[in-house]
């Protein structure tokens, strides 16, 4: 029969085969999905995976989607390499969004190159603040990270709504929950003119980088990885615990929030109730896909912008409902634990072995 069985050293080959392995698999369930459904499986998948990127705008809109995981995926790496398991950079993507809206209605009056810069700062900054309440909990009274910052992510949820329905609400907008258009000298510039595509995509690509230099080339990085390996061994070696806690989750909200900042500044140009479509819950995919490597997860990001775009074609396309995307990044999500446990197992065939024959089971026999 087959068996688990630990391998005596993790497989460097499954630990980059488990994310292709993971989408194979994700990619077979979609079409025996749609297959059930009655529709035409390689037409729907087709939409999903390719009509989005049959021209050079849904390029750019692939780079749109990018940005804001991009951005939060950096953050969530320093947690995830100290394992400090963060689950709240949507709490902190709109707390960043409703300081970056704050700031942007107040200076609404002013223009000059000032303004933008200190919209961006302004969604660091309540990015940062919100993940430094999850991290005082943390340090403090050592609060599970996974359960505060889940709650938090409500309670900034409510707060945004609360401000797009009373002191941020246009009072010329119909009754509609969105705050006043941004002054142009709050808005980011376009990279790419005629497309939504904004220089947010930049900052993502950036912050990608700083973060694999800080883990890589850092003497931080070397503590946080040393930290996520063995917290008695970071203990023994005087490093700063506490430290080392605030610091993932400052960078991490801050990075987070200026994703917040850069969609009510970069597509939308104002706020609204839905500034976010999970991008902070699926950049937690994003991480564990990329291994929580720069180039893994900028590849990985792409792939889940993608499934935000193809959830919008078939629903265009072949009237199917837009949660197909949570749909696809949870079997990819699903596929991508199992995949990750042959990392440290492997499957043995083990040929039964026959109970031994005692002397009251062979008097059971007998009897029989």
């Amino acid at each position: 029969m087959l068996q688990l069985e630990r391998r005596p050293l993790p497989s460097p080959l499954m630990q980059w085969a488990s994310p292709l392995i993971a989408l194979m698999l994700t990619v077979i369930t979609g079409y025996l999905i749609f297959m059930a459904m009655g529709r035409d499986p390689l037409r729907s998948l087709t939409f999903f995976f390719i009509t989005p990127l049959s021209s050079a705008y849904g390029w750019a809109e692939l780079g749109l989607k990018m940005a804001p995981l991009l951005l939060c995926a950096a953050g969530l790496t320093l947690c995830y390499r100290a394992k400090l398991w963060n689950i709240g950079a949507e709490g902190h993507l709109l707390m960043g969004a409703l300081g970056a809206s704050i700031v942007a209605v107040e200076l609404r009056g002013h223009s000059g190159a000032w303004v933008l810069p200190l919209v961006l700062l302004a969604g660091m900054a309540f990015g940062a603040f919100w993940a430094g309440l999850a991290a005082g909990l943390k340090t403090r009274f050592n609060a599970n990270e996974i359960l505060t910052t889940i709650m938090l992510n409500y309670i900034a949820l409510n707060l945004l709504v609360y401000a797009v329905h009373g002191p941020l609400r246009d009072p010329f907008g119909f009754g509609f929950p969105q705050s006043v258009m941004f002054s142009d000298s709050a808005l980011l510039p376009k990279l790419i003119a005629g497309t939504r595509l904004h220089i947010g995509w930049l900052f993502g690509l950036l912050a990608a980088v700083a973060v694999w230099v800080v883990l890589a080339r850092s003497f931080i990085g070397f503590q946080l990885n040393v930290l996520g390996q063995d917290s008695r061994a970071a203990e023994f070696a005087g490093f700063h615990q506490r430290w080392l806690v605030w610091f993932a989750f400052l960078v991490a909200g801050a990075l987070a929030g200026l994703a917040g900042a850069s969609e009510v500044t970069g597509p939308i140009g104002q706020l609204v109730p839905h500034v976010s479509v999970s991008y902070g819950y699926t950049a937690i995919i994003v991480v564990f896909l990329g291994r929580m490597h720069p180039i893994g997860i900028v590849a990985a990001s792409a792939l889940l912008a993608l499934t935000f775009l193809g959830g919008e074609m078939l629903q265009i396309a072949m009237n199917m409902p837009k949660s197909i995307t949570q749909l696809f990044q949870g079997l990819l999500l699903f596929y991508l634990l199992i995949s990750d446990a042959f990392i440290h197992f492997r499957l043995r065939f083990k040929p039964a072995v026959p109970a031994p024959v005692t002397t009251e089971n062979a008097m059971t026999t007998q009897e029989g």
